[in-house]
């Protein structure tokens, strides 16, 4: 390469970010079908308090947060954090309860999908959309008779809880340091589910099998993907990030597949991969068009003016 053409430096880890973004889908799609598994010693509420108090316990442990110095602001984001977590996760147990894991994450996909498209406001988004809305309705044609109607919409909802939860990651992520926010949002999560665990599922909490499941659970769908993303995004730009994420959908799939032996009729398999296709898309489309070469703007600053 000469050098009005230099080659654009790699970045850092690049391979190694994908494969930490790749680690925590995994990792918190596999813990998902554990928490199915232990629905039936905790029940759905039960669970969810699992996870989330001891994943609290383990941030908490690992951070340290510091408590003062914050201002009001920087309290109402954590707060507004935490009470999209709680209901992300306690709306989403309860679908993978009625349905089947795959196809909870393809409709649970979409919130995020739709929060890229508004924020693109751009054709091509749309046209994404639009092929995401042909997954979904191919996944109706596999039966909602099979899938029940109201577990659907729940996982529609754990969805539009899962775009709040984007948002509100990014304002606590740029008012605190390191992991400090996500442990103490993952702290008001836990107290705002924990009376309702508690209520659910009583002294079954406490029972050392389900006590160690839980601390499994809260490991798998908490503190290591949260700890992966964080490092990934340190390697990879946000764009590439996103574009891995969407992969939930297939990941989610083969999880339900090893862990719960929940098969998958072919019709639905391609609606998961109309999904994860659109949600690719979608996420190219939003994403800003790169600089032009610094040739190319030093060649357009030399021209002469076109007549008129």
């Amino acid at each position: 390469m000469t050098a009005d053409h230099p080659v654009p430096p790699r970045a850092p880890g690049r391979l190694g970010g994908v494969a930490l973004v790749l680690g925590g889908a995994l990792s918190v799609q596999f813990g998902s079908a554990l928490a199915a598994s232990l629905f039936p010693r905790t029940g759905v509420a039960g669970a969810v308090t699992l996870r989330l108090a001891l994943g609290a316990l383990l941030m908490l442990a690992v951070c340290r947060p510091r408590l003062r110095g914050h201002r009001r602001g920087d309290w109402a984001a954590v707060v507004a954090f935490g009470l999209a977590l709680a209901g992300m996760n306690s709306i989403f147990y309860q679908a993978i309860e009625r349905v089947p894991l795959g196809p909870a994450v393809t409709l649970e996909v979409l919130g995020p999908l739709a929060l890229s498209v508004v924020g693109a406001r751009r054709v091509a988004a749309w046209c994404w959309a639009g092929l995401a809305l042909a997954g979904v309705v191919l996944l109706g044609q596999g039966g909602f008779d099979r899938l029940d109607p109201v577990g659907a919409a729940l996982a529609l909802a754990a969805g539009a809880m899962w775009a709040a939860y984007i948002v509100c990651s990014a304002r606590v992520g740029a008012r605190f340091p390191r992991a400090d926010g996500l442990a103490l949002s993952l702290a008001v999560a836990a107290l705002v589910t924990l009376p309702i665990g508690v209520a659910d599922a009583g002294g079954r909490l406490a029972h050392p099998a389900v006590l160690g499941l839980g601390a499994g659970l809260a490991l798998l769908a908490s503190v290591l993907p949260y700890s992966l993303e964080l490092a990934a995004l340190r390697r990879l730009p946000t764009a590439t990030f996103a574009v891995l994420m969407s992969l939930g959908p297939a990941i989610a799939a083969l999880a339900g597949w090893l862990v719960l032996g929940q098969s998958l009729r072919p019709v639905e398999v391609l609606a998961v991969a109309l999904v994860v296709a659109a949600s690719v898309g979608a996420v190219r489309a939003a994403a800003p068009p790169p600089p032009p070469p610094p040739a190319m703007v030093s060649a357009a600053a030399a021209a002469p003016p076109a007549r008129r």
